[in-house]
């Protein structure tokens, strides 16, 4: 019997044993709380966002337009909806007489001054009759436009407020990384005061709005409204404007797109200054370095923009750059691909002196040159359908091939064998008047014209066509068909593989081409 009692006893005291220990672990448990992790997730942005909401506008603007039929349907929104008459104001517009109609647009911009200056997009704003500012008490203000930027899509409003605004400063984005934080703040569908968070997806986006394409990528959820909202990042400083989205749907799928304040920052001072921008002017036509032109012009590989002509009476007319010549840094900066010479031209300062590193012959040659002013007044590349990558001012001539300011050197048509020739699959003779007639060329134009290119051949792959001009072949003047047949055979025995040819089409416009001669 003792010993059959003794078991429970045991077990017994196991069990108090164990509850024993559990109490004090238990008991204990309050004093180390603490020091467990926090909750999952990131770090709340509340604080920061209460800092710049105040700072961030909704833009209103109106303008009465000509109606033009049925404008399409309207978006769908549930009968009775709270939004119902937001969305017959803004989206459909306010029928009037006349034949005419008011339309109503919405936008975001964020104050950069106490004074009352506002960023803002200037798609936005763009054709408005009436601009209204309306602040996140409630209050309004009407704006007054300063000035825009139609190539950076940029606009800079001015209010009159009756006490200081609260304003926000521009941080650099250069310093921002792939993969930062940042955070939006705008007037997404109307719905005003909007934070939204993403990082950074990408930088140095050419989405081909326009000729200075240099955006950040976010995730950050960015809508219709959103643009000219600022970009801001985690010290609270603008990064960014947000510009663009890409979405079949028409709402955020997280690509959104923010013009850097690397380059609106300028445009900002500038709008705010002169009420217009003062870009440099170099006063050359430039192309890309592509993969097989490389060989043919020195390089290791493909980098730099080439220079396809000289504007007469731009800042290097009879200058030290030439034709031909590739421009691999301007004012110590890189050129990497031909549109990092666009932005840096245009955002260097009218006038100034700059060293320019080109590759001439196959050797580097620093050379100094001096910057005009870029004409922006007609933006005549946005509008006319003219090639965008030309930096120089609209109504100045067309482009011509540098020919150092001597033209009695060079040799004219007449004066060689002008026998029509082939060569690499195209038939070439000399530029008569009636051919200046039927492909319409320009007196300007000269060198030897392309009458024929065979169907399925490397010419007619690279685009050549009947009716241009070749201009040069390897940097020599052409002044009759055989010389372009003899320069081909001159540089098959060299053992050159390519030949880098400058075309001109009728009106002038250059390029280069590489074919190759095996």
């Amino acid at each position: 019997m003792a010993l059959t009692a003794s078991i429970p006893l045991k077990r017994t005291m196991a069990l108090l044993s164990a509850a024993t220990l559990l109490a004090v672990s238990l008991g204990s448990a309050p004093l180390r709380a603490q020091a467990l992790p926090p909750p999952n997730g990131p770090a709340s942005v509340a604080d920061l966002a209460d800092q710049l909401l105040g700072s961030v506008v909704n833009i209103a603007t109106s303008q009465n337009v000509k109606d033009k039929g049925d404008e399409g349907p309207a978006p769908r929104i549930p009968q009775g909806s709270p939004f119902q008459e937001f969305f017959d104001d803004f989206f459909k517009g306010e029928k009037g007489d006349g034949g005419a109609h008011r339309v109503n647009s919405l936008g975001s911009g964020f104050v950069i001054d106490p004074s009352g200056f506002i960023v803002t997009n200037n798609h936005v704003i763009e054709g408005a009759d009436d601009i209204e500012v309306v602040f996140p008490s409630g209050s309004k203000l009407k704006a007054r436009l300063v000035g825009t930027d139609t190539k950076t899509d940029l606009s800079v409003l001015k209010v009159e407020p009756k006490a200081p605004l609260k304003a926000v400063k521009f941080g650099d984005s250069r310093v921002m990384r792939i993969g930062d934080w940042v955070m939006a703040i705008g007037n997404p569908f109307g719905l005003g005061g909007s934070v939204t968070v993403g990082i950074i997806s990408a930088r140095g986006r050419n989405i081909n709005a326009g000729p200075y394409d240099n955006f950040i990528q976010t995730d950050a959820a960015i809508n219709k409204g959103n643009s000219g909202g600022p970009l801001f990042n985690m010290k609270g400083e603008v990064i960014g404007i947000n510009t663009a989205i890409i979405s079949p749907s028409g709402g955020s799928i997280g690509i959104g797109f923010a013009v850097p304040t690397e380059l609106a920052e300028n445009v900002v001072k500038q709008l705010i200054e002169f009420g217009e921008t003062r870009r440099g002017w170099l006063g050359v036509r430039i192309q890309p370095v592509t993969d097989d032109l490389v060989g043919s012009l020195g390089l290791d590989r493909a980098r730099g923009a080439l220079v396809a002509g000289i504007v007469k009476g731009g800042p290097v007319e009879n200058g030290p750059i030439k034709t031909g010549d590739v421009i691999l840094k301007f004012d110590g900066k890189d050129v990497g691909e031909m549109r990092d010479l666009l932005r840096v031209v245009a955002e260097s300062p009218v006038g100034k002196a700059v060293e320019v590193v080109v590759m001439r012959d196959g050797k580097e040659q620093t050379l100094q040159v001096t910057l005009g002013r870029l004409d922006d007044t007609a933006d005549a590349n946005a509008k006319s359908g003219s090639d965008p990558d030309i930096i120089a001012p609209e109504g100045n001539e067309d482009a011509t091939p540098d020919d150092d300011g001597d033209e009695e050197e060079q040799a004219t048509p007449g004066e060689e064998d002008q026998t029509p020739a082939s060569v690499l699959g195209i038939t070439l003779g000399a530029i008569s008047p009636d051919d200046r007639k039927n492909f319409g060329i320009a007196e300007s134009v000269e060198g030897i014209l392309i009458t024929d290119v065979a169907a399925g051949s490397v010419a007619a792959e690279k685009g050549l066509k009947k009716g241009e001009v070749i201009v040069e072949a390897a940097q020599t003047f052409m002044t009759s068909p055989g010389a372009v047949a003899d320069k081909v055979k001159e540089l098959k025995t060299e053992g050159r593989r390519n030949i880098n040819l400058m075309i001109a089409s009728a009106n002038g416009d250059l390029r280069f081409v590489a074919l190759p001669m095996e």
